[in-house]
């Protein structure tokens, strides 16, 4: 399929969607998992296209793991194989290889596996080829690049002769993603001493004990449901939301709040969430540094509910599935919206210029958050959305449980 073309619903929006679980949570498991002996069992595992090729890379004795796109499989399988000592290339689609990986590389190379770069210094492709502990149980890393770098050396650091102690220069981002890591670790038998004020964890050398896991709903899945409702134009709208927990250790669980202020209130049950209508207000600023991931939906939800939006710390945007920060500012043109870098690379203001494009069609450069942000436009207008396979990556399922409240067809 090239395109799928979305309609509005007629009248209220009332569905109930059966989310997909979180290939965050389920790529941690994965790996901690396999760090275990795989002798662990793991419940409702993402179907999502990044999870699947975790799974498969693990079980594989090819000597190249090639990760697709996926970010999060290339960071973690490079740590998992360094410190396992397994001799393996690592690649990936051109635009991985695009992706900068030297601060993990570093870290690892420091506590003694033996890493070359195959193309250009830096970034993949890249072979790990053993791993002989040198005694270095302590290591200075930016906080402020990616979380998954972090996440990557604390799932190994249990395996390490002496434990590990990361201390994180600068700023923090992300920081829920790495305390998503610790929880999980810690339910399988590690336990780690985070000190934010010092910005240090420390985590001693433990074998991880296999346990039974299972994986949560994706929250970042259920952002674009909250962009639907809170651009349903019926009042009497409802969406409810399966498998979510209000006690979740995802990070963009922070739709919730973030979302109140453009008219969605959530009621949590016991077998998720109930997404209601409720009065919008006149603006919103917010501060993305903990989801990164959130950015587009909350940026699109509001150029098309005219509602100014500042965005801070989505300094991150640019090194994703690709330069979020160029799409969205390209994607928002096409429904009378700009996005403005007021202060660079720190802080953008999304404002209403134009009216919407009679049809807008909206490209998603190959990234799956691309599609799925602009998607809820369709609940006002009909829209066209380029190259929709690209939502396999973490939600498969997303145009099949769209059609619950809108209008879908593919088309060639």
């Amino acid at each position: 399929m090239n395109a799928v073309r979305l309609t509005p619903p007629a009248g209220s929006v009332r569905a109930t969607i059966p989310l997909a679980s979180s290939k965050s949570e389920s790529n941690r498991a994965l790996i901690i998992n396999a760090l275990a002996n795989f002798r662990g069992t793991l419940h409702n595992v993402s179907a999502a296209r990044d999870s699947q090729t975790m799974i498969r890379l693990l079980q594989s004795d090819d000597p190249v793991a090639d990760v697709l796109d996926a970010g999060t499989t290339m960071r973690f399988l490079t740590a998992y194989f360094a410190v396992t000592g397994q001799h393996k290339t690592l690649t990936g689609t051109p635009r991985m290889c695009e992706r900068p990986i030297g601060i993990l590389v570093d870290a690892l190379r420091a506590l003694g596996a033996d890493i070359d770069y195959l193309k250009n210094e830096g970034f993949p492709p890249i072979a790990t080829k053993g791993f002989s502990g040198n005694g270095n149980n302590r290591l200075a890393i930016r906080g402020d690049v990616s979380s998954q770098y972090i996440s990557a050396l604390l799932m190994v650091a249990p395996t390490l002769p002496d434990g590990l102690t990361l201390e994180m220069t600068g700023d923090i981002g992300s920081r829920p993603y790495i305390e998503m890591t610790l929880r999980q670790m810690e339910h399988f038998g590690v336990q780690t001493v985070a000190d934010w004020t010092n910005k240090t964890i420390t985590v001693p050398p433990t074998p991880y004990t296999p346990a039974d896991y299972t994986i949560e709903s994706d929250w970042s899945g259920a952002s674009y449901w909250f962009s639907m409702l809170a651009l349903a134009e019926d009042e009497s709208s409802e969406i409810e939301l399966l498998g979510l927990k209000e006690a979740s250790l995802q990070g963009d669980s922070a739709i919730v709040d973030i979302m109140r202020p453009l008219g969605v209130d959530s009621t949590f049950t016991a077998s998720g969430v109930v997404l209601t209508k409720i009065p919008a207000q006149s603006s919103l600023a917010w501060d993305f540094t903990d989801c990164p991931d959130l950015a587009q939906t909350v940026a699109v939800c509001c150029a098309v509910k005219g509602i100014p939006l500042t965005l801070t710390g989505v300094e991150s945007l640019k090194i994703k599935e690709t330069d979020r920060i160029f799409a969205l500012q390209t994607e928002l043109r096409k429904i009378g919206a700009e996005l403005v870098e007021v202060e660079k690379n720190t802080r953008y203001e999304v404002r209403k210029t134009a009216a919407i494009d009679a049809v807008p069609t909206f490209d998603t450069y190959d990234d799956h958050r691309m599609a799925m942000a602009f998607a809820p436009v369709a609940m006002r207008q009909e829209v066209v959305i380029d190259e929709p396979g690209v939502v396999a990556k973490s939600y498969p399922s997303f145009w099949e449980d769209m059609a619950r409240v809108a209008g879908v067809k593919f088309e060639k």
